[in-house]
């Protein structure tokens, strides 16, 4: 009992600090001394006070938010004696994969800084700085050359790194097929060999139970047009602005017309007038400072988000909010609690020495290709960039980090791809054996996917809806769910094909999908189970 009292105690304290901490903390703290201040009210009866006016005033809901919101993104106090390197990442062999990884990618930044002559920081002269913020608007089609600039890795340089891992405690063997069930998450036939915990086909079901046919879903039961009820529970959700609610609403999916306003209070974004001050501090750093990795945002921009057809228009907003997000040390303290470490380099003049190192870049993030798809769709929900930069950080630090980071957390890419395999070859073992056979393995084509989260490959508002669903749970295992789902619903094309490149071009588009559609015949359709 001492040791859970303790315990409690610590939480709490956490939370205060949180709070105090925050944006919301400090006008609160101002509005309560505003209220005080008034002359009629007596010193005694301020205990009293206090909660009444934080109900009148609607501080309560919102301070209830900021409890729920730390709750759900962090763990529960560890124990005293926990070390350190175990709270980021329990298993050792996977910590040091990582660090590996990690290794690898700085190798290739100090490479490219090395063969192209760029430093990795460096200050802008005032004329350049002046000529920074003239075309600051149009930083997409500047006309700085990037022909030469490549990405540090690709999804596919990570899901070889991902293949090759495997435990020392365990080894697979291919002809042990009493291994072979859905619980245990053996992966005999899949290219991941880490043995990890995974949720069942009915345990999925369980969780994402408000998804099922029983339940009116947006994208799916409003062929005909919008539901007015649904809208008119949104608008409620909305007035309500209790965070566990939105999450509840999204679960079911929102019309485009109600989801900025219901994805704000389901991430717990404020957009207070201090964030608008933050986001002009980084956009000061940007003018001021020149870093290697904006030429890798910019490039990255050009290749994916800006040779989109759907989010060219947004380019040059999309590299504006990229290039403030490389500047944002905030970022550091979700290295805290995951298994990724941010990378460091030596200040100018003492290379070699570990007592002088900075983080690089400061918010700890060198991007992959395909990173800004991540940030390209939320530009049809708002134009504003400080709410898009806001959303983008909330998502970022509470989903979006687990996709290109190794962890053996459920909602890590090494767990989403081993619950795709074992899915597929439990419900789909023909079409896995055969696509398996032919060379052309099922995780090669739907990697890219779950490590976008169907960024770039689904229309937007399909993706939208995906990605309600995502926030209104608040996980990430739908997608697997949703890549088992799109080889269930081609399964009949792709076990007709004989090479590699025909099982590509089968797979290749999937931009005319439906959703949740799909994700309901996954789950909850007789067409899992091959007759």
């Amino acid at each position: 009992m001492v040791a859970g009292s303790q315990s409690n105690e610590s939480l709490v304290k956490e939370i205060i600090n949180v709070i105090q901490a925050s944006d919301l903390g400090w006008t609160l703290k101002r509005a309560v001394q505003d209220e005080l201040s008034k002359s009629f009210v007596n010193v005694k009866d301020i205990k009293r006070l206090v909660p009444v006016f934080m109900k009148e005033s609607g501080w309560d809901i919102k301070v209830r938010n900021i409890v729920f919101m730390y709750l759900m993104t962090h763990k529960p106090p560890p124990h005293p004696i926990t070390p350190p390197e175990t709270l980021k990442e329990p298993m050792s062999f996977i910590r040091n994969a990582q660090a590996r990884w990690e290794k690898r990618i700085l190798k290739s930044i100090n490479t490219m800084c090395t063969e192209k002559n760029i430093p990795l920081a460096r200050m802008r002269t005032i004329r350049e700085q002046a000529d920074f913020t003239q075309k600051w608007k149009d930083m997409a089609f500047s006309d700085e050359n990037m022909g030469d600039i490549r990405p540090v890795y690709a999804p596919k340089d990570f899901m070889e790194v991902l293949t090759s891992l495997s435990s020392p405690n365990y080894t697979a063997k291919i002809y042990d097929y009493s291994d072979v069930n859905e619980r245990s998450g053996t992966s005999v036939w899949g290219l991941i060999q880490v043995r990890l915990h995974l949720k069942t086909t009915q345990q999925l079901r369980v969780l994402f139970s408000n998804l099922s046919t029983h339940h009116f879903q947006t994208g799916a039961d409003d062929i005909e047009g919008p539901n007015p009820e649904w809208q008119r529970l949104g608008v409620k959700t909305v007035q309500l602005g209790y965070t566990p609610t939105a999450q509840r609403y999204l679960q079911q999916g929102c019309y485009p017309t109600q989801r900025g306003d219901i994805w704000l209070l389901a991430l717990g974004v404020d957009n207070s007038p201090l964030s608008y001050q933050y986001y002009n501090q980084l956009k000061a750093s940007v003018f001021k400072y020149e870093l290697l990795v904006d030429r890798l945002f910019l490039q990255d921009v050009r290749l994916t988000a800006g040779n989109h057809e759907a989010y060219f228009v947004f380019e040059d907003l999309v590299v504006q909010i990229l290039l403030c997000f490389s500047r944002d040390t905030q970022f550091l303290d979700h290295f805290k609690s995951t298994s990724a470490s941010p990378p460091h380099a030596y200040t100018r003049n003492n290379m070699g020495e570990t007592d002088h190192t900075v983080v690089y870049p400061p918010n700890g993030i060198i991007p992959f290709h395909g990173f800004s798809l991540f940030l390209a769709p939320m530009c049809f929900i708002w134009s504003d960039p400080v709410i898009l930069y806001n959303v983008f950080k909330a998502l970022y630090t509470r989903f979006f980090f687990r996709l290109h980071s190794l962890s053996s957390h459920p909602q890590g890419i090494l767990s989403l791809c081993q619950q795709f395999e074992t899915m597929l070859q439990t419900h789909q073992p023909q079409l896995f054996y055969h696509l398996r056979e032919m060379g052309s393995h099922p995780l090669k084509h739907a990697f890219t996917w779950i490590m976008h989260a169907f960024a770039g490959y689904l229309e937007t508002a399909q993706l939208l809806l995906l990605w309600d669903r995502i926030i209104g749970y608040n996980t990430l295992e739908i997608l697997p769910v949703l890549a088992v789902a799109v080889f269930a619903f081609r399964r009949n094309n792709l076990m007709e094909v004989t090479t590699p490149s025909e099982a590509e071009a089968v797979l290749q588009d999937v931009s005319s999908l439906k959703v949740i559609p799909l994700l309901q015949y996954c789950l909850y359709a007789r067409i899992l189970h091959p007759v």
